[in-house]
């Protein structure tokens, strides 16, 4: 093996990712926005055989799916030519289910607005994976999950309040992200005393207990509403969310 072919070999990277987004390149290539385990968020360059029988096939790189990558990995380059690529866990019951594909599109735009750090960070891929597993595995009772999600995420931007700073009666600051004993006096972007302590509800959630408190669709939507005020008042160039209003809809 000559000296170049040596350093190329060891330029291959194995990886595993989670898509966020793809968009066509000229006429038989994908550009692929992922986050992966071991180099943060990346652009993979997906070459695209015209065979039907090819391995590598844009239905592989749907919102979300959890792929094994194996690329180019070169220092100097802001994109990576994929060589090879497959699932790493086939998904039993997103595809299939109208209410689970929703929110995983919502939540694959959430992603790729939010996820800007290109470093590897193993908690919030290790987070992202156990989340959609469960999904995936859940049969019922999951009209929360996005809610449930969306709050817990925070913990990775460091803005997930002190609850420690709620007592009842109280108001949530989303500007400053804290619970205070009086309405802020200098601007508009917080929650009453009722939603305060609904936020405070939501915030007890997790996956496994979700179902256990009822919130019609109304409600649902309005916590909705709300995360996603406290995530554009927060995340530079927050964009509103194209999928916002079909999530909205769900779940009734």
């Amino acid at each position: 093996m000559s000296d170049e072919s040596y350093s190329r070999f060891f330029m291959l990277q194995t990886t595993e990712g989670i898509v966020l987004r793809t968009v066509k390149y000229k006429e038989t290539a994908l550009l692929v926005d992922a986050y992966t385990e071991d180099l943060g968020r990346v652009t993979f360059h997906v070459a695209l055989p015209r065979s039907k029988k090819a391995a590598l096939r844009a239905s592989l790189f749907q919102p979300l799916t959890l792929v094994e990558w194996v690329a180019d990995i070169r220092p100097a380059s802001s994109v990576f030519k994929v060589t090879e690529a497959k699932l790493a866990y086939p998904f039993a019951s997103i595809p299939f289910d109208p209410c689970k594909s929703a929110i995983v599109l919502f939540l694959a735009e959430f992603l790729y607005r939010v996820i800007r750090d290109e470093s590897a960070n193993l908690a919030l891929f290790s987070y992202l994976k156990y989340s959609l597993c469960w999904l995936d595995a859940c049969e019922s009772a999951f009209a929360n999950f996005h809610l449930v999600f969306l709050m817990r995420f925070s913990r990775f931007l460091g803005l997930y309040p002190n609850l420690d700073d709620y007592s009842p009666g109280a108001y949530f600051d989303l500007l400053n992200g804290c619970f205070t004993s009086s309405c802020p006096l200098h601007h508009t972007f917080y929650l009453g005393q009722e939603e305060s302590s609904r936020l405070l509800t939501l915030m007890r959630m997790n996956y496994d207990t979700m179902h256990l408190f009822a919130m019609n669709r109304q409600e649902r939507a309005r916590c909705l509403m709300v995360l996603n005020e406290f995530y554009r008042l927060h995340v530079p160039n927050f964009p509103v969310l194209k999928s916002l209003d079909v999530l909205k809809e769900l779940f009734d």
